[in-house]
């Protein structure tokens, strides 16, 4: 590794910052001496994510899926090193024929457009040897049934990753592919039904459980230090693509 590739005083913007992977990268990026930016749409929790990070923590609510809105907020932002994007709503998965396509748009909304917004505006801020990590996930590498609309978000953002890092080189950009990982994107199911899901998931998997948002946080940490890898979608799955 470069001397000088750790995160030490090096500015970490998160997108989706405030719960989940997101606020996991957080800590984890903080605890390195990094000094994090935190930006989702709920002020309430940006709030509690900045004062339980402490330091030099800084926080915004942004309506990610609002274009004029991620503009502003990297313009008044200046300069960075790494820009990370975990931001996503609930999970709904459905079979094709119950699938109702205005909500699946929706999807494409904060998963696939907002990230885009943020590569467009934010990357014209990142310095020299920084880097751009997104999230993907595992549904577009072993769709199940109903997995339809996560699926194509998916395989959208991993495509999208090849070619940004085309396209802004040489700031790098990968992705995060994690498995089922226990974070609240599972929220809309009660919690028997989840927990039942967590336990059948976990016994499935050559390592035995579901993930943590820690577990996964660690990727992300990786692709903003090793500074070579671009183009790459990092699989986080507990094993999930190999049964």
């Amino acid at each position: 590794m470069h001397q000088g590739n750790g995160l030490q005083d090096k500015r970490v913007v998160v997108l989706g910052g405030s719960s989940g992977i997101g606020l996991a990268v957080v800590q984890l990026a903080a605890a390195q001496g990094a000094k994090v930016v935190i930006a989702s749409s709920n002020a309430e929790r940006v709030h509690q994510a900045v004062e339980s990070i402490g330091r030099e923590a800084q926080g915004q609510a942004v309506n990610l899926a609002d274009e004029q809105a991620v503009a502003t907020f990297f313009s008044k932002l200046g300069p960075f090193d790494h820009l990370v994007f975990t931001a996503g709503d609930s999970l709904h998965l459905h079979d094709l024929a119950a699938t109702d396509l205005q909500q699946a748009r929706h999807a494409f909304e904060l998963r696939y457009w907002a990230a885009l917004a943020a590569v467009k505006y934010g990357s014209p801020y990142i310095r020299k040897e920084g880097c751009v990590v997104l999230t993907t996930g595992i549904a577009g590498q072993r769709p199940q049934k109903g997995w339809v609309i996560a699926a194509s978000v998916c395989g959208t953002i991993e495509a999208l990753t090849r070619a940004l890092a085309m396209e802004l080189a040489p700031i790098r950009v990968n992705a995060v592919s994690p498995g089922v990982v226990r974070t609240n994107l599972w929220q809309n199911m009660g919690a028997e039904e989840r927990e039942a899901l967590f336990e059948s998931v976990g016994k499935s998997l050559p390592v035995g459980r579901v993930g943590e948002a820690s577990d996964i946080a660690q990727a992300y940490l990786f692709l903003m230090q090793e500074g070579y890898g671009t183009g790459q979608t990092v699989v986080v799955d507990g094993g999930a693509a190999l049964v």
